[in-house]
């Protein structure tokens, strides 16, 4: 059952967002912003005495960023609803974010009143909503992740191919990191194997595909 008002808490540490965001919200009928900060922690303070539904939050910000504030939330107000607003859908942070505060949207700020407001709607119903590039980011995301499982790269072979983007040879390895050269042309020979790749450029070029430099 839809409720007759919805109370907002936005953050972001740029005045001007949140003015827009205002003016966006301004006069609609159901949503309406109680509390609005630049300062996460004077946020947190304000929580304490202001009934707040759903909480539209920034994700970088310098005193606290947006996964950390929004997991104290969700610890300490587990009832209010957690819209995080970015520049870009990281889709590593994203899925971070529902894993740990179990956030119910993820939205980028060059989104319009109609998406804006779609969202809001559907979290105060109960449901979820992603941008689409979000999703996107979250499934590019994911696979790399799944990616990098099913090759079981160590972390000592993933220093190495660090180092051969950097164009070190064996002996300049080896000698970074106190290792023989023996040792070193035995991880390379792993390397290739696991990544199914037979050239240094192939190996570079998977390595960036799959985030590993």
């Amino acid at each position: 059952m839809k409720k007759d008002s919805t109370t907002l808490a936005i953050i972001d540490d740029h005045r001007i967002v949140i003015d827009g965001l205002n003016s966006l919200l301004q006069d609609h009928p159901r949503f309406k912003v109680v509390i609005e900060s630049t300062d996460p922690f004077q946020l947190l303070k304000s929580l304490e005495q202001t009934q707040v539904d759903i909480l539209l939050t920034d994700i970088m910000m310098p005193a606290m960023n947006g996964d950390e504030l929004a997991k104290e939330i969700h610890k300490k107000y587990p009832h209010i609803k957690i819209l995080a607003l970015s520049m870009s859908g990281q889709g590593d942070i994203v899925n971070k974010m529902i894993e740990d505060a179990d956030i119910s949207g993820y939205i980028l700020k060059n989104i319009g009143k109609k998406e804006l407001l779609e969202a809001l709607e559907k979290i105060a119903n109960g449901s979820i909503y992603f941008s689409q590039e979000v999703l996107n980011e979250m499934a590019r995301a994911s696979e790399s992740k799944k990616d990098k499982q099913e090759i079981n790269l160590t972390a000592r072979e993933i220093e190495i191919i660090r180092l051969i983007e950097k164009e070190y040879n064996n002996k300049q390895i080896a000698d970074t990191l106190f290792l023989s050269e023996r040792t070193v042309e035995t991880h390379r020979k792993n390397i290739f194997r696991k990544t199914k790749t037979g050239s240094v450029i192939g190996l570079i070029k998977y390595a960036y595909e799959h985030k590993l430099i």
